[in-house]
Parts: structure tokens; sequence; C-alpha cells
């Protein structure tokens, strides 16, 4: 994996200076990101780490309902989505970015949805993944 996620092995839930220190100069941008979403009322936060193994990411759901996470690397972090069929039907007709859509065309197929994962490394990144959320929440 290109940019691995910075608490892999860590058997406790990174604490906020943790997760602002391995991401740099990406933290601010993490913020945002995170601000925009509480406007969208989206703010139900979950950390999770399956095993020490494992990643940590963060989840942000509306009541019972996955909507994005994040999983903080070292200078970045990844958001993933799950989407059904619908949403993904509704990405293709949203405008996208080739580059987007191309990550859309080889996202891994699961048994709940089609699994897309972005690398944010700027304020720039965010357009896309702010309009994939919104088909997130509408389908």
């Amino acid at each position: 994996m290109e940019n691995p996620n910075a608490f892999i092995g860590k058997t406790t839930q990174p604490t906020a200076e943790e997760v602002i220190a391995v991401l740099g100069p990406t933290a601010a941008v993490w913020k945002e990101l995170i601000d925009w979403f509480a406007e969208q009322k989206i703010v139900d936060q979950e950390w999770k780490s399956y095993s020490p193994k494992a990643d940590w990411s963060v989840r942000l759901k509306v009541k019972k309902r996955n909507i994005i996470y994040f999983a903080p690397c070292k200078g970045c972090f990844r958001v993933a989505f799950i989407f059904g069929d619908k949403a993904v039907a509704a990405a293709r007709q949203a405008n996208l970015s080739k580059s987007t859509l191309k990550l859309l065309d080889e996202a891994p197929r699961y048994p709940e949805g089609t699994g897309l994962r972005l690398t944010v490394k700027s304020s720039k990144d965010l357009a896309a993944i702010r309009k994939l959320a919104l088909i997130k929440l509408a389908n």
C-alpha cells in the first residue's frame, strides 16, 4: 500500500495530539473535512481497530449507517466509501474527474458494495470527497 496507516500495531486508540503529529501539514485539511461533515449534520464519530495488527480509522456515521472512513497516514490521510449500486451509478453521472472515475472503476467490489479509497494530501483533494459524500448521503 502506498501510504500505510500510521497506527498499525497500536493497541490503544490514537489521541488527537498523536493524529495531529502524524498528519503534519494535512492536519488542517483533516479538520477542514471533519468540520464540513459537521455542517452536513454528520457528527457521530467512532474510532475502530479490529486487531493489534490492523490499522486505526475513524468512521463518520448517520445513525447506524457508515458514511466515510478516515485513516491517518504520515503526512496525509486516506478516506474510504462503500457505495451501493445506486451510488456508483450516481457517481458516474456526477461530473467527477477522470482520475476519480478511474479509481471508481478499479475499486474492489464487496458484498456490501464498492469500496472507493482516496488519498488526501491537500485541500484541493476535498472537492471530489465532498461530492462523493453527498452522493453517499443521497443513495
